[in-house]
């Protein structure tokens, strides 16, 4: 805490001056998102509106003093995506009153996450997987401590993966989009995951914006304009559905 002294016609007074405290790794987070949430905005396009909907969550933590995500891989026993690496998250069932509540439900059923733990920050702008589904990032922080309880019959591992590993060098694999992967040991059994598609693109996208930096060896999206970029993604994912 410093002192300030102030002269006055009569005597010296000494005044306490108590400088802003810094923000906190979470508040610049936040800060970092304004002007990205989705929810203040048009969400869609018209010719988007026929797809089927779903959401996942994009959940972080500090640890360490660095910022984290949480990440789950897909059991091997389902019939789509069996063993890939993804964010929480799946199809709006028709009592899901909005994209975030589909996000929350679905990492509740996977990986025993309480909605009531999520602060939400933003959503961002839907994009189109594989599967011609229109998927909404829901991004909210969740506490450093959460122990996840996995669904086996959806869930074999969750993952804390380090925000940063997202705006490394990425190994852009050449196909009829850009697509990202991205390599995550896990630093205490040393299993080794394989990272990529939507949700490595996703996971980039968000560690630009949170980290307030750019990521390496990728530019397909203008990290300034999230959204604009997205819903870029957006039309020419469209643009290619309509020729099928």
């Amino acid at each position: 805490m410093d002192k300030l002294t102030v002269a006055n016609s009569s005597s010296l007074a000494v005044v306490t001056f108590c400088p802003p405290a810094s923000m906190s790794l979470e508040e610049e987070t936040m800060a970092a998102f304004e002007g990205h949430d989705g929810r203040s905005q048009a969400n869609t396009l018209d010719e988007a509106e026929q797809l089927p909907r779903a959401s996942v969550l994009v959940p972080l933590f500090v640890r360490s003093g660095k910022m984290h995500t949480l990440m789950t891989r897909r059991s091997a026993q389902l019939r789509t995506s069996a063993g890939e690496v993804c964010f929480p998250g799946g199809k709006r069932d028709p009592s899901d009153k909005d994209e975030v509540h589909t996000a929350l439900r679905e990492a509740h059923e996977e990986i025993g996450l309480l909605p009531g733990d999520v602060h939400v920050i933003c959503t961002l702008r839907p994009v189109i997987a594989k599967n011609a589904l229109l998927v909404t990032p829901v991004v909210g922080f969740i506490p450093e401590w959460f122990q996840a309880r996995p669904n086996p019959a959806e869930v074999s591992a969750v993952l804390a993966v380090p925000l940063d590993l997202f705006v490394g060098p990425a190994a852009a694999e050449v196909t009829s989009a850009p697509s990202l992967s991205f390599d995550f040991v896990e630093p205490d059994t040393g299993a080794r995951y394989r990272i990529w598609g939507l949700t490595a693109v996703l996971a980039s996208m968000v560690a630009v914006v949170a980290l307030k930096t750019k990521a390496e060896g990728y530019a397909a999206f203008n990290a300034q304009d999230l959204m604009c970029s997205l819903r870029q993604r957006l039309r020419r994912r469209m643009r290619t559905l309509s020729k099928l």
